[in-house]
């Protein structure tokens, strides 16, 4: 929408953002429009915002399907979600690997939960970015774009502006953004391949995902390539893969590896067997990739293995040296 006059006020104050739309401007829906004006927030977000009465058209107050025209003025107070205001600030631990004004590029240790949910609403990484970074408090999620679970270790981006969040949200749906793991699973695979099957959640066991039993089954694809094999101390075939994902469904790896008959040491809740070589799912996020939303540029970061993983590794009896 062209040549609009505003007068903003970025930060989360009283003060409305207020916008005049132009002589040009076509007759269109109030939520449609304030897609185009604000389009650093979602568009659920802003309908939640008109119905609340938090943007007024010519000082008042209309609803989702209000037709706006050319000449009107649109007032927006920016509210922050009140499930992000909800979360305390943890002091916990976790290294951030590098930063800049618009990210953080983070290493999660394993046993940490990224994000506050039924059973774990406190230490999670989200609490520890409120700890360290309190700014992340007026980014929805405290700018959190995509997860890990409890049990992988590595690496992920959090996003330090509702911009920059929205930026990266694009570049999953558009599979521009690059994530690269490390796994060890049960069995002898070889060579490299693709396996190309619908998620969704577990219609007999809630807690897990499924490809064959699933609910709401969404699109999901994983690349593999071989690494090396060898055998495990009680004397079972174990592959390392080198996998990566061109969509980012819950527990991805975990049930695609596990579909394919081999599942990820130590993952129990997909018939991976418990050791105390493999304490838990033996899965790393290695490698990210992304589009810097300030520079432009491709920014490439990777995450050292963690100490378990590395334990684990060295207890198998390698047929050949990693390359």
């Amino acid at each position: 929408m062209p040549d609009i006059d505003t007068e903003k006020d970025n930060s989360f104050t009283l003060e409305p953002q207020r916008f005049i739309l132009p002589i040009s401007a076509t007759p269109e829906r109030l939520d449609k429009v304030l897609g185009q004006l604000l389009p650093e927030h979602s568009r659920s977000r802003m309908q939640t915002w008109v119905t609340q009465g938090h943007v007024l058209v010519n000082d008042q107050q209309v609803k989702i399907r209000h037709i706006v025209y050319p000449g009107d003025v649109i007032q927006v107070w920016v509210q922050t979600a009140p499930e992000d205001l909800a979360f305390e600030a943890d002091d916990v631990a976790f290294t951030v690997l590098a930063e800049n004004p618009a990210w953080l590029v983070i290493n999660k240790p394993v046993g940490l939960v990224t994000h506050p949910g039924a059973g774990n609403w406190r230490n999670t990484l989200l609490n520890g970015l409120l700890f360290r970074y309190p700014e992340q408090r007026h980014v929805p999620r405290a700018g959190i774009v995509h997860r890990l679970d409890k049990d992988t270790s590595g690496i992920l981006v959090v996003a330090r502006t509702e911009t920059a969040q929205t930026h990266f949200v694009r570049q999953l749906q558009d599979r521009s953004m690059g994530r690269r793991y490390q796994a060890l699973v049960h069995g002898v695979l070889t060579g490299e391949g693709k396996i190309e099957a619908p998620i969704g959640r577990d219609a007999r066991v809630p807690v897990r995902m499924s490809c064959e039993h699933s609910i709401a089954p969404k699109s999901a694809l994983t690349h593999y390539q071989v690494v090396r094999q060898g055998y495990s101390a009680e004397g079972e075939a174990v592959t390392e893969l080198a996998c990566r994902l061109e969509t980012g469904r819950t527990h991805q790896i975990r049930v695609h590896v596990a579909s394919l008959g081999h599942p990820l040491l130590g993952d129990s809740l997909y018939g991976g067997k418990l050791s105390e070589q493999a304490p838990r799912q033996m899965l790393h996020a290695r490698e990210l990739s992304f589009i810097d939303p300030i520079s432009q540029q491709q920014r490439v970061f990777e995450a050292p293995l963690a100490d378990d993983y590395i334990a684990c590794q060295e207890s198998i009896e390698w047929n050949q040296r990693p390359s």
